[in-house]
């Protein structure tokens, strides 16, 4: 998201400020979505005895993903309706300038897509799975690997100086 959207001087400048906020809350809402999915899984497998297969990891990635988007849109919705424009513009605005929010932006964004095309390539899934649920899944845990990729690098490789 941090290369797509224009980035003001100042937060009353900020052009796209609806598109920039919602963009970033449905991502998040995707990455966790996806990770109570994941967690769900394998909640599933440790206690019910259930075999954890790539299957089911996509399959639970995709919901995840899908139901945790749709709760943080509404959520959205609830939060800013009737807010002001410069509300919109500051909330984006903060969100374009945090480093930490734009190295999760950097890291995850082509990192899910990298998942989305191992799975959209890989050999044919079975039917009970589809081929855009895969994707989906893939893109969301493609997206969790970016995550967790983007805190190893800045927390254990590349520690801050203080």
């Amino acid at each position: 998201m941090s290369h797509f959207f224009p980035r003001a001087e100042y937060a009353e400048d900020q052009p796209l400020a609806r598109t920039i906020l919602a963009t970033h809350v449905l991502s998040r809402g995707f990455q966790v979505g996806t990770a109570v999915g994941l967690l769900k899984s394998g909640a599933a497998a440790l206690f019910k005895n259930r075999p954890i297969t790539t299957l089911s990891l996509l399959r639970s990635a995709s919901a995840g993903g899908a139901v945790g988007t749709g709760v943080v849109g509404v959520g959205l919705i609830i939060q800013m309706w009737g807010r002001e424009k410069i509300e919109w513009q500051d909330r984006s605005w903060r969100l374009r300038y945090n480093p930490g929010q734009l190295g999760i932006d950097n890291w995850s964004e082509p990192v899910a897509a990298l998942g989305a095309l191992a799975v959209a390539f890989r050999r044919p899934l079975e039917p009970t799975i589809g081929v855009w649920r895969g994707v989906v899944g893939g893109m969301g845990i493609g997206s969790l690997v970016g995550i967790v990729g983007c805190l190893c690098a800045t927390h254990i490789l590349l520690p801050r100086k203080e």
